[in-house]
Order: structure tokens, then sequence, then C-alpha cells
């Protein structure tokens, strides 16, 4: 899918990883109890108020701190379906890359967005438009083979589509 439609929330600056999920739920690592806890620090009941498609919205250096795999996996089994920020830390974005989470550097779409627009994402063709407002956006696209593992779900489901086994 190269379309994400949903309701946005909103968070700010320098969100970090234990923020997007805290330490002290590291001890299980399953999708299933992650998603319950994924921004509970930030957005009180976090898991409780989004609908599946809904799309978190932040400002500079998103997923900054410890490197994580824990963060954007939480983020994407809560149904968030794409992460649009100023700026994301480099690991964060590597690993939402790798397990197939879509996200989108657009500063000037994170000014005129608010929680409650709904907004629709398209990171292949490059563009955020604000339903709610009518305005649109330019971001950045993904290169053809980033786009490939997304569409894969993941880094492993993309390498194991590309590798021939032989019986």
């Amino acid at each position: 899918m190269t379309k994400y439609i949903g309701k946005v929330w909103r968070v700010g600056d320098d969100i970090d990883t234990d923020l997007i999920i805290a330490a002290r739920y590291l001890n299980d690592a399953s999708e299933e109890f992650l998603k319950l806890h994924c921004l509970e620090d930030v957005i009180p009941d976090f898991i409780g108020k989004i609908q599946k498609g809904d799309i978190l919205v932040a400002g500079k250096n998103f997923g900054c701190g410890s490197s994580r795999e824990h963060a954007p996996v939480a983020i994407k089994a809560a149904g968030i379906s794409c992460v649009v920020a100023q700026s994301f830390a480099r690991i964060f974005y590597r690993n939402a890359i790798n397990i197939g989470l879509p996200i989108v550097t657009a500063s000037e779409a994170v000014w005129g967005i608010s929680t409650g627009d709904n907004v629709e994402v398209d990171v292949n063709q490059g563009y955020i438009y604000n339903v709610s407002t009518g305005e649109e956006y330019e971001t950045e696209t993904f290169p053809p083979f980033i786009q490939e593992i997304i569409k894969a779900g993941n880094l492993l489901n993309y390498v194991k589509g590309k590798v021939k086994f032989n019986d």
C-alpha cells in the first residue's frame, strides 16, 4: 500500500524510544504486549483512543535515544499506519523501514496538521493531503527498494522474496 488515510495524533519534539515504549515493558517483546503500552507516557490510554490506520505526526528528532527495535514495533502493532515527522533519529528510521513501518519526513506538513485532522499520505508519490483543511504538502519519497521492503511488510519478507531456495 502506498496511501495511508487516517486520523492524526500529534506528539512533540524529541520523543525518544523510552517514551514510545518504556524500558519497564521490555521484558516481553511480543507485538500484542508492546502495543498495549505504546506512547502511554505521552498520550495516556493511547491504545484505547486510536483506530487502526491512524497516523502519528511528530516534531523533530522522533525516535531518538536507545536503538531498540521495540519502539517502531510497538507503533506498528498499535495500528498506526504511518509516522510523519519533521525529522527522525537515524537508527529509528532504519529500524522502522526494517519492520515495514512507513515513515515520512515533511517539516512543512508537521506545522500544518493538528490532532484530529484526517490526512492522506502517499509515500510513493510524495505528498500529504490534509482532508480536514484542504492543504497539500510535499514529502520525501522512498527509493524503489525501500518501497519494496514496506510493501513486503518488513525486511525479512523482502529478502525471502529475493532469495531463490533450492529444494
